[in-house]
């Protein structure tokens, strides 16, 4: 049967409950979907595999997003509506965990041993943006909340 996924066929399928995030299968009530090795849930339709994150924006606004989908609170899992939001693929680059051999603790402020200043940066459009160099950490951290800031209101 394998056919494109509309919001009709999801419907007839699924149901969805945009509170808890939760698909619940029409024809026995079951918990719909499960995590795939990178945490993101998915569910297999009429053969074909569908991220649930994505679906949950079709059976909502009728339509996939035709960007990036984020969730907000960086929990691959959580399908909430309210947890979604459409990003770029570089908005949705900046709201993820801290790197492992990150130092300071906020990404994209590092310190310089060599100037002895802390440095804050940003990546926008595949271009890495230096937001100056700063004496007091908090300075920096700053620059960099601002720079965030900035660049989700253009999203």
């Amino acid at each position: 049967m394998n056919q494109k996924m509309t919001k009709k066929l999801l419907f007839e399928k699924v149901d969805y409950n945009a509170e808890t995030g939760v698909f619940t299968w029409k024809r026995n009530g079951d918990v719909a979907g499960y995590p795939k090795s990178n945490g993101y849930m998915q569910v297999r339709i009429d053969g074909k595999y569908y991220l649930l994150h994505r679906l949950a924006w079709l059976y909502v606004y009728g339509e996939f997003p035709l960007m990036d989908l984020d969730h907000i609170n960086r929990v691959r899992s959580d399908n909430r509506l309210s947890n979604l939001r459409l990003a770029t693929k570089s908005t949705n680059q900046q709201n993820r965990s801290l790197q492992i051999n990150n130092q300071s603790g906020v990404s994209g402020v590092v310190f310089n041993k060599q100037c002895k200043t802390w440095n804050a940066r940003i990546k926008a459009n595949k271009k890495l943006i230096h937001l100056g160099s700063f004496k007091s950490f908090d300075d920096a951290v700053i620059a960099r909340k601002k720079a965030e800031e900035l660049l989700w209101s253009k999203t």
